[in-house]
This record gives C-alpha cells, structure tokens and sequence, in this order.
C-alpha cells in the first residue's frame, strides 16, 4: 500500500482596499497622538538661564513725534554705529518689526543714555 502525503494547500494571503485602510489606520494612530501632544504642549514657554537686564542698566525715554529707532540711536550714541544701537534698543524692549510710535516708552541701554 503506498502512503499518500497529505498536505494542506497552500493560499497566499491578499489584503483587501478595505484591510489597507484599518492597517493605515492603525500605523497613523500613534503618530497623530505623538503630534497631538506634542502641539498641546509645546505651547510653554520655557525660561532661559540667561540674566535679564539689572535694575538701572537701562534708562527711559519717551518717543517723541517723527523720531524713529535710527535717530534715537544716532541722538544717544553718536559715537556708536547706530545700528548696533538699533539692535540693542530693539532687543531691550522686545520691539516686534523695530518700529516705535510717537509717545511711546522705550528703554536705552545705560551706555548709551543721554545725559540728564
């Protein structure tokens, strides 16, 4: 009597449209909350080692009308070039676009205040 071999027959495994979706899906999952974390919160604000500026290490003054960022700088430093001074004054008073307005209060880096 001869033996027969018996063996299951083999199907290859095929993954429908609808199957591609759940597996996107389920790879997606973690990177979207990953994102989403990272997007609440990385809305804090973090504080920095560096030392603010001292009291007295500036002094203000009150922007007069027609006076702009480089003339208050040519004013208090003429000795200085004015767009080192520009930087400073900009970066003291957290200046968005560098502009001032007429009446407006800005602080002068105590090297380059003006004499009282």
């Amino acid at each position: 009597m001869s033996s027969i071999a018996l063996t299951a027959p083999s199907t290859r495994l095929r993954i429908t449209a609808r199957g591609r979706r759940v597996v996107a899906f389920l790879v997606s999952l973690p990177i979207v909350a990953v994102l989403a974390v990272a997007i609440v919160g990385g809305g804090s604000a973090l504080a920095s080692g560096d030392a603010g500026a001292p009291a007295g290490a500036f002094t203000e003054i009150t922007v007069m009308s027609g006076e702009t960022l480089w003339s208050i700088a040519e004013d208090v430093a003429p000795s200085a070039d004015p767009r080192d001074v520009v930087a400073e004054i900009t970066r003291l008073n957290a200046l968005p676009g560098g502009s001032v307005s007429a009446g407006q209060r800005i602080a002068i880096p105590a090297e380059y205040a003006p004499a009282a």
